[in-house]
């Protein structure tokens, strides 16, 4: 009993935390989605991006952009008698864009989903740890009973009435870690996909202005 009530302690924390985190992330996309789109340019949208730390687009953004300031400096590094940048060299260097903000992109996911695998093992383990008090409970009333000689009803209903608390007690904390596990990880699979829609219309952008210049 005492080894599934830190499976419950424990599983309730993480519920606790991450609803709250998930509710922080929704309204800071939502903002941050909302003030990137009213932009006028990268820079202004990345000045936005650094007040909403809980929004994933926002830190896979601000990757995108790091890595686009890095490619600014090495080519302005470069002498200027160089020849011009073909369109296959200018596209080239989207190459490291993308596994910057792929990279952002798997970072988060691993920050959202941490902790849920806590979540899952409790809702796995729990009802066996519950089913094994009850079996060692049951083999104390055979125990009485033998001690007993006597396996009369008065006698053996209270032994197995504690034992069968110890299933109940497995199954009342596997069944909220089952149902919020479930729950949050359909979150962070709706943010991915959020995610993911974000970057590509990034990149079109990115790939639209190189484009543009040639």
């Amino acid at each position: 009993m005492l080894t599934l009530l830190i499976f419950s302690v424990a599983s309730w924390t993480i519920v606790f935390m991450k609803t709250r985190l998930f509710r922080k992330v929704r309204i800071d996309s939502e903002d941050f989605l909302e003030t990137f789109w009213a932009s006028t340019n990268l820079n202004e949208a990345h000045k936005a991006a650094t007040e909403y730390e809980y929004s994933p687009e926002a830190s896979v953004f601000t990757a995108g952009f790091s890595e686009l300031q890095k490619i600014n400096k090495i080519r302005t590094r470069k002498d200027e008698n160089a020849p011009a940048e073909t369109l296959e060299m200018q596209l080239a260097t989207m190459d490291n864009l993308k596994r910057a903000v792929r990279k952002a992109e798997a970072q988060q996911l691993n920050k959202l989903g941490s902790a849920l695998a806590f979540l899952a093992t409790t809702g796995s383990a729990t009802p066996f740890i519950g089913l094994f008090g009850t079996v060692w409970g049951i083999m104390a009333s055979f125990h009485d009973i033998g001690q007993r000689g006597s396996a009369s009803l008065a006698v053996v209903a209270p032994g197995i009435s504690e034992a069968l608390v110890a299933t109940a007690a497995g199954l009342a904390v596997a069944i909220p870690a089952v149902i919020f596990f479930n729950y949050f990880s359909n979150r962070v699979n709706d943010i991915d996909g959020n995610m993911q829609n974000f970057t590509t219309d990034f990149l079109n952008l990115v790939e639209r202005d190189l484009l543009s210049r040639v």
